[in-house]
């Protein structure tokens, strides 16, 4: 098993304001508010005209593509969404947070306790969003590993535009990706998530991982988390009352450990939780690595007097 501290970050309203596909909508000047209230009626127009289920999750992509075969969104293909990273609006410290983290740890008072065993942290995205965007974001260097829905791409009239949904992780799928990482999948792809391994053969251990996102719909993920001994945190956007009233009530309910404004600048809350709890989870690591070695050593004979 490797020393890894994980923090897995959702990325619509968790490290951005609002959602990735804003800077699309923007560029082609399609009213987002429509689309999304469009999006949010498919599911009951679906059940009530053809008596079919679609998920609530994902169901935003078939639109998306609709926008593209009916012109609003004409020649949006992959490599296009990509391009659309680099218009993330980040909230404020979260791409330092992220890139320095490992960073943070060694300078900090016991980091050659925690180089003398390797330990070390791990970022990794898990979204509903869209794998492309992410991957254009600066974040994607300093991330082991992102999760995200993808789409096929199609020539139309000699050009790329995005045509049919290839991969899809909802709410409830996101506790895939966490198994996925417990297991070291990223690092091994050639691993099966649902193969059997033993607990000491598991890259990393749930209860040395953190997870963050911005609400409700995590709670599948907070819920894993939470049941292994890991850490689960919430944000909210500064000043928004709606959104505070809701992460107060995940906290109440026992959903996450704690909350805080979505500013990750040194000295803020969140800057603070999450940094102490990589810290309390490499203690956590160091002195289980200490206590093995300590096992392992028998006691020297002695002369008998």
């Amino acid at each position: 098993m490797a020393n890894v501290i994980a923090v897995i970050w959702d990325f619509d309203k968790t490290l951005i304001r609002g959602y990735m596909q804003t800077p699309i909508f923007r560029k082609y000047k399609i009213d987002e508010s429509a689309f999304w209230r469009e999006v949010n009626c498919l599911p009951d127009y679906y059940k009530q005209e053809q008596g079919v289920q679609v998920n609530k999750d994902t169901v935003y992509l078939n639109h998306l593509i609709k926008y593209v075969k009916d012109g609003k969104l004409k020649g949006l293909s992959n490599k296009s969404l990509k391009e659309f990273g680099h218009e993330q609006d980040f909230y404020p410290g979260v791409v330092e947070l992220i890139r320095n983290m490992q960073k943070h740890l060694e300078d900090s008072a016991e980091g050659k306790n925690y180089s003398e065993y390797n330990i070390r942290v791990e970022n990794y995205i898990v979204s509903t969003g869209i794998k492309k965007v992410i991957e254009g974001t600066e974040l994607s260097s300093y991330v082991a590993g992102i999760w995200g829905c993808e789409l096929i791409d199609a020539k139309v009239d000699g050009n790329d535009e995005i045509s049919e949904v290839g991969y899809t992780i909802d709410n409830t799928t996101k506790t895939r990706a966490l198994f996925e990482i417990n297991k070291g999948i990223p690092q091994n792809p050639d691993i099966d998530v649902n193969a059997k391994m033993s607990e000491q053969s598991r890259r990393v251990k749930f209860k040395h991982m953190t997870y963050i996102a911005d609400g409700p719909s995590d709670v599948p993920a907070f819920s894993v988390i939470n049941k292994f001994g890991g850490a689960t945190f919430a944000v909210y956007p500064k000043g928004d009352e709606r959104a505070f009233k809701q992460v107060e009530k995940l906290r109440e309910d026992g959903r996450i450990n704690m909350y805080a404004e979505a500013d990750y600048t040194e000295g803020t809350t969140a800057y603070m939780w999450i940094t102490n709890k990589v810290r309390e989870f490499a203690d956590q690591i160091y002195n289980e690595e200490r206590n093995k070695l300590e096992e392992s050593v028998s006691v020297a004979p002695k002369h008998i007097i």
